[in-house]
């Protein structure tokens, strides 16, 4: 019976793409690094091939990274459900472009562009800081959109 890869696997695989992705390289030339293909470095990045001891070694060196960080989350792998962890959130195509886009972006800025998000994404109300939900408002107190349109 062939030996199927584990979830530890594929958190090792998320963390190597998270990792590749901060720095900047293509899996071409992360695989270039390690004397590899561009595909073999896709399949450890999505778990289908499990990574050998010596070769998680080169990959934490070509990444600059410690050996721990292609483990980091290890202790949610083996959880039920969808892992919402932030490196598994960092995980998917062009998160970690809009964290540091996000980054960039001065204070009261980026709690606009994160409510906006928010109401893209689920198109729940938002929360307050005290956790009750609000209405959408102009910034003076009023209801925003047709609720304040005036007819002439």
């Amino acid at each position: 019976m062939p030996k199927r890869p584990l979830p530890v696997d594929a958190l090792v695989g998320r963390n190597i793409r998270i990792c590749r992705l901060q720095r900047g390289l293509t899996q071409t030339e992360l695989g270039d690094h390690l004397g590899v293909t561009f595909q073999q470095i896709q399949k450890y990045e999505n778990g289908a091939n499990r990574v050998g001891a010596s070769r998680l070694n080169q990959i934490a060196g070509a990444l600059g990274v410690g050996l721990s960080t292609l483990f980091d989350g290890s202790k949610t792998a083996n959880r039920e459900g969808p892992d919402l962890s932030g490196r598994a959130l960092l995980a998917h195509p062009h998160a970690l472009r809009l964290v540091q886009a996000f980054d960039m972006i001065p204070g009261k800025k980026r709690m606009a562009i994160l409510h906006l998000i928010e109401s893209v994404g689920n198109g729940h109300s938002r929360r307050g800081a005290n956790g009750h939900a609000r209405r959408a408002s102009n910034g003076h107190g009023r209801p925003s959109g047709r609720a304040r349109r005036k007819v002439h």
